[in-house]
């Protein structure tokens, strides 16, 4: 690649213009071949640096060893004395520069650029023409006017520019335009930068319809999508950017291909048969083949109800029956569905076996130690009602405080301590003789060896329960005191055992 100093490719006959022959490789100087080619004819020349000084017109171009030829340069030593100068070499996103020059002592008051036939810039101030920032679309035919003080006009001769790309347009390349669901996709973004300027740096990113980023700005030309699916089929591009100059790739589409479910089967963990009620079983749908999202359902043979659904990317899905009872015998299946229709799976058959030893044991406990149990209950409720009995207070007053029994009265320690209780609810009556429990205890034979002593469990589901005492609360209307014959009633509820 040859760099011109000063830039223009056109300058005054005399002038001189060093041309340096850059490249890859070059490290350290060595022999450089020129070409100069003039009048159809080839002059080489040879020069122990990189660096070449020239004063005549013609296309000159260098070659360094083991490198191809460069691209020429056509200088231009003008003899005219107004003359148009402009780079050799303009890429977009590049600063442009035009100058107007006149030979002699002469100096301009004025000058005016055209492009393409169009006034551009009109000035007194400045004879250089500013493009910050060029674009493609600045390519065209350049041209100075310029004014005297003697109010002469002088007029440049076209000068041809083009502006070059400073990359290519992006390509979107996919490895695979008709991906099956499940599948990784690698997309790349191709583009070019120019030999003269490989230190360029671009950053790309990826869309898909309707702008819908898929990736940030990146260095990387390169996206992977690990999984695609249906719903990101659709247009694809990419774009790159650097200096301000963005380009975007052409759409590409890519239509995701979905596999119909097939196989789908039914099998149960634990797989034993039968199970055992209490268990918890877990139907297990499975297809052979199918990708995408996939409705699992799953349904009792006999009544077609759905017992639970799942919708999920996966080509298992299972269904727990937290406890399994006898009511649960019976066929089961399940179906699956992707979008391209249902398919069910063969029906499998569920016995639940129950645990008759377990209720026996449960039976033969409530028999033994019930009776056991019985008799002792009764003899404890009924000493422990003729205890209360002979500290029996007055029933007037109904709220909730422990009786103070009699001076020389005491009570057997295995007895609760007698409380009588407020009125329970706000919606008892006590002429409609409703019925209020004072205590609930459930009493069974202690295990620590003690012959005669009760404990109270709340967590033995063997045990009796006992209802201490049962009272109907009937108040005198005039005295509020409880009649004989009411506490009659009383004691016929006392002492009742429930098994």
């Amino acid at each position: 690649m040859i760099s011109l100093q000063p830039p223009w490719t056109t300058v005054f006959h005399g002038e001189r213009v060093n041309l340096t022959c850059n490249g890859f490789h070059f490290y350290a100087p060595e022999k450089i071949k020129w070409y100069r080619w003039y009048s159809g004819k080839q002059h080489p020349s040879e020069t122990p640096g990189n660096t070449l000084e020239v004063r005549d017109s013609g296309q000159y171009g260098c070659q360094a060893p083991g490198s191809l030829p460069s691209r020429p340069v056509r200088l231009l030593f003008s003899t005219a004395s107004f003359i148009l100068q402009a780079p050799h070499s303009v890429f977009e996103g590049d600063e442009l520069v035009l100058r107007c020059r006149k030979r002699g002592k002469e100096k301009l008051t004025a000058v005016r650029y055209f492009w393409n036939r169009k006034v551009i810039s009109d000035s007194n101030k400045s004879l250089d023409l500013l493009i910050s920032q060029a674009r493609l679309n600045n390519s065209g035919c350049y041209q100075c006017i310029g004014s005297l003080e003697n109010k002469h006009v002088l007029r440049t001769s076209l000068t041809n520019i083009r502006i070059q790309e400073l990359f290519s347009r992006p390509k979107l390349k996919v490895t695979d335009s008709q991906p099956t669901e499940g599948n990784s996709v690698n997309l790349s973004c191709k583009t070019q930068l120019p030999l003269e300027r490989p230190d360029v740096r671009l950053r790309f990113v990826f869309f898909r319809d309707h702008g819908v980023i898929l990736s940030n700005w990146s260095a990387s030309p390169e996206l992977q999508v690990t999984a695609i699916w249906r719903e990101d089929s659709g247009s694809y591009w990419c774009g790159a950017v650097t200096s301000g100059i963005h380009k975007r790739s052409l759409p590409l589409q890519i239509d995701v291909q979905r596999i119909p479910v097939s196989g789908v089967f039914l099998e149960t963990k634990p797989q034993g048969d039968p199970v055992l009620e209490g268990e918890i079983l877990v139907l297990v749908c499975s297809v052979a083949e199918g990708t995408g999202n996939t409705t699992f359902s799953w349904h009792r043979e006999d009544t077609r109800e759905s017992l639970g659904q799942k919708s999920q990317r996966s080509q298992r899905a299972e269904l727990e029956i937290p406890v399994i009872r006898e009511g649960h015998t019976g066929g089961y299946y399940c179906t699956a569905d992707n979008g391209y229709g249902i398919i069910q799976s063969e029906a499998v058959n569920v016995s639940v076996r129950s645990t008759p030893g377990k209720r026996r044991g449960l039976v033969a406990a409530g028999t033994t130690g019930g009776t056991f149990g019985v008799l002792l209950a009764v003899a404890l409720l009924f000493y422990c009602w003729h205890q209360r009995k002979l500290g029996d207070g007055s029933l007037g007053d109904t709220t909730r405080r422990p009786l103070t029994p009699d001076p020389g009265v005491s009570f057997h320690p295995m007895c609760p301590a007698p409380v009588e209780l407020q009125q329970l609810y706000s919606n008892v009556h006590p002429k409609e003789r409703d019925l209020v429990y004072s205590e609930v205890q459930i009493i069974q034979p202690g295990e620590e060896g003690e012959g005669n002593t009760f404990r109270t469990s709340l967590e033995d589901q063997n045990a009796s329960i006992v209802y201490s005492e049962v009272k109907t609360q009937l108040q005198d209307d005039s005295t509020g005191k409880v009649s004989s014959k009411d506490e009659d009633i009383m004691e016929n509820h006392k002492g009742v055992l429930l098994m």
